[in-house]
């Protein structure tokens, strides 16, 4: 909002000063400000309304130490998360943009998921929460809407410079697009977006599933070369592009709520792969960036930084509240939203098969509840009796049955966090 009226008043009024809304940078600091601004000022009082309308959390007794002392705890805690995410954007950031709305809805759809299960275990007393199906068929929904917006939305377009494409026009508009062909030294063709000639229009942009694969030389994958190969028809390649966002998005937004399991993990966690998410948007948005790291350049997204400024301040923000002993939880309202918002940030930037390892830690924390759930069937069906792989899962709970102090567990997932956000970013350019 700020945005659009200043580059009004600027483009009108010639006011002194609101040309700094042009420029990313400055709208991203003052994202961050605003955000870190709402979480902490606003957070005790938002603590104290919890407390006075008994919204507590409820712990289940799994014989941790200092388990007890948590339960009455306030949660829903997302709800200050998302809204330290949200006011900023629509405060700071340019509302014409197809992506910004994109994350808005996910972190609202989501949140709301959350908000329903955190509803149901504190006011209905039931420990159980949604029902996971519901949960699923809400992750699902958010998948479909996601792949359907990068799929057919006319604005989401890619560059390739090593790729040429032509298309014919109508009354000076894009009409029909042949099949695209490679041209030697096409980056000397078009060096900009494009040109027109004899009824033809020439570009490097093009609506594709393309996306970056890292460690390859030449790193570029085309979703397309997959569904041929599975033998699927161009009409029908939407559903197994669907079902592909469809997991990613449903497996790390249920990763950040397995791992908001101890105070301050999942919070922390999600701060730090916000970072490498910035710095990837950064680059993927700048033309000269993109071209020298030979990586896809995507227009229009480097408005995206303003999002994820605000994204990771609400993180960082929440652990002044969240870190141990906290003093607040996120609750399924802000867990579910956290998982949800860095899987399609991911996908939207074109890095999600760079996920495994920026995500690394909510990996390991579902394999290890898959691991155990499936050693514990496996053997009870074969020996009568089920056993156990780990102490216990989630992967956190194995090192607290240990005898680790949960604040030191907190802080080592926090280094390895780090560890795998600079390995996600150096990996960019590695072929």
């Amino acid at each position: 909002m700020l945005y659009h009226l200043f580059t009004w008043l600027h483009q009108n009024w010639h006011l002194p000063g609101a040309n700094l809304f042009n420029y990313i940078t400055f709208r991203a600091s003052m994202a961050v400000f605003v955000s870190i601004w709402i979480m902490v000022f606003n957070g005790e009082k938002f603590i104290q309304w919890l407390r006075a309308k008994q919204i507590g959390e409820t712990v289940r007794e799994l014989g941790l130490e200092g388990q007890k002392e948590k339960s009455g705890t306030p949660t829903m805690g997302g709800i200050l998360i998302i809204a330290s995410v949200i006011i900023p954007t629509l405060l700071f950031a340019n509302l014409t943009n197809v992506y910004v709305w994109m994350l808005i809805v996910v972190s609202l759809w989501l949140g709301g998921i959350g908000f329903l299960d955190d509803y149901i275990k504190v006011f209905r007393k039931n420990k159980e929460g949604l029902s996971g199906r519901f949960k699923i068929v809400g992750q699902i929904g958010v998948g479909i809407f996601v792949s359907a917006m990068m799929y057919f939305h006319p604005e989401i377009k890619v560059r390739d410079m090593d790729q040429l494409y032509i298309y014919t026009l109508q009354n000076g508009k894009i009409n029909d697009q042949y099949h695209p062909i490679k041209v030697e030294n096409s980056r000397e063709i078009i060096k900009g977006k494009g040109y027109e000639k004899d009824g033809l229009y020439y570009t490097h942009d093009s609506k594709t599933l393309l996306t970056n694969l890292p460690f390859i030389k030449g790193n570029n994958f085309n979703y397309d070369r997959l569904f041929e190969w599975i033998g699927v028809h161009p009409k029908w390649y939407f559903i197994p592009f669907a079902l592909i966002l469809i997991f990613i998005i449903t497996a790390v937004s249920n990763g950040a709520n397995i791992t908001d399991g101890i105070d301050g993990l999942c919070a922390g966690t999600s701060a730090l792969a916000g970072v490498a998410i910035a710095v990837l948007t950064y680059v993927t948005g700048n033309v000269i960036f993109s071209d020298y790291l030979n990586i896809l350049y995507i227009p229009n997204i480097g408005e995206l930084v303003i999002f994820v400024s605000a994204f990771i301040a609400a993180c960082a923000g929440f652990l002044w509240w969240n870190s141990y002993p906290a003093q607040i939880f996120m609750g399924d309202t802000g867990s579910l939203a956290l998982g949800g918002i860095i899987a399609t940030l991911c996908i939207i930037i074109r890095k999600e098969l760079l996920m495994p390892i920026l995500c690394g830690i909510f990996l390991v924390e579902n394999l290890s509840v898959i691991i155990q759930v499936t050693y514990f069937k496996y053997t009870k069906r074969k020996f009568g009796e089920g056993r156990r792989i780990f102490l216990m899962s989630p992967l956190h709970h194995h090192f607290q049955k240990k005898g680790i102090h949960e604040a030191k567990i907190v802080a080592r997932f926090w280094i390895i966090g780090i560890l795998l956000s600079l390995l996600t970013i150096v990996f960019l350019k590695v072929r």
